[in-house]
């Protein structure tokens, strides 16, 4: 529970990033990355594959967005060079979620990010968090994955094309 919990600090705090205008916004080799997550606390860091593209990147920044706008009151970005800095305050449940991050990018095959996150109240247990990513590009797309295709550290496979189009599909219709 406590990696989904990080999961969705991680989702946040990547979905900061389209504050910052399309020109700004590091783009990512296409191809399959491997990203380890590291949520501290004696865990050891989990594993997760995905197969990304052009359009894929896209729609998780459309995705981002919308999350940012749900969830968060607040959310500053800036970018120095490689480096993307961001302090967002969310809200998770009854819980308010300050996170400060700082994502370093090395060229477009790899980037770290380190979050540190508080909750009030406390989300799950949980006060803070200290939540380490790394991702790197491993080539084109293999092992039968193709773009927007995750897998996930317990071997679950989704496509995030299809979260987006689920989270559609479950919005209220406009009259």
């Amino acid at each position: 529970m406590r990696y989904l919990l990080n999961a969705v600090v991680a989702m946040l705090t990547v979905a900061a990033l389209p504050a910052l205008a399309a020109d700004e916004y590091p783009k990512l080799k296409a191809g399959q990355w491997e990203m380890l997550t590291d949520a501290g606390k004696g865990a050891a860091p989990r594993k997760t594959t995905m197969c990304t593209d052009d359009a894929v990147q896209k729609e998780l920044i459309d995705m981002g967005v919308g999350m940012q706008k749900e969830m968060c009151s607040k959310n500053e970005m800036k970018r120095d060079g490689a480096r993307v800095t961001s302090t967002s305050q969310c809200k998770i449940g009854e819980s308010t979620i300050v996170t400060k991050a700082v994502m370093t990018f090395a060229g477009d095959t790899s980037y770290r990010t380190e979050i540190d996150s508080t909750y009030a109240p406390p989300f799950m247990g949980m006060k803070d968090a200290k939540t380490t990513m790394e991702g790197k590009y491993v080539g084109p797309c293999r092992d039968g994955l193709v773009p927007g295709d995750m897998l996930l550290p317990g071997g679950q496979k989704i496509n995030i094309k299809n979260l987006g189009s689920a989270r559609a599909a479950a919005a209220p219709k406009a009259k």
